[in-house]
């Protein structure tokens, strides 16, 4: 599977929402910041058709939300990663690696990473399933 940047045509259709994921993460340029493992706040959009899921209404016909977070703590919690980027792309690849979806938009935010100047700072990203 190889997985590419979709600046066009992802976020187009269904998708599953999952809002303000809260998560610690060894994040930070220096060591001493990542050693902090402060939260970080995730938002998520799984692309997939819903359409079965609309019709049979039975959990196995869509992703358990659950599934999907235990991921997302895996990859935030199981590594340290100095930019923000480098983690919004580890989760990206690892759910498209473990569920059958068409693209992923994550969007991460990092709590006050200049104490008094700014609230959050963060990226959003979408990567799609190629091939």
């Amino acid at each position: 599977m190889t997985v590419a940047d979709a600046s066009e045509g992802a976020g187009q259709g269904d998708a599953i929402l999952l809002e303000n994921l809260q998560v610690p993460a060894a994040l930070g340029v220096t060591a001493a910041e990542r050693e902090m493992r402060r939260p970080v706040r995730i938002d998520l959009e799984v692309g997939r058709s819903l359409a079965k899921a609309g019709g049979s209404d039975r959990i196995r016909e869509t992703l358990d939300y659950g599934d999907i977070y235990q991921v997302v703590e895996r990859v935030a919690g199981g590594g340290e990663y100095r930019l923000v980027e480098a983690l919004a792309t580890g989760i990206a690849e690892a759910l498209l690696a473990e569920f059958s979806i068409d693209w992923v938009r994550v969007e991460i935010r990092k709590a006050k990473p200049l104490a008094g100047v700014l609230e959050a700072a963060g990226v959003r990203i979408t990567r799609t399933r190629e091939g």
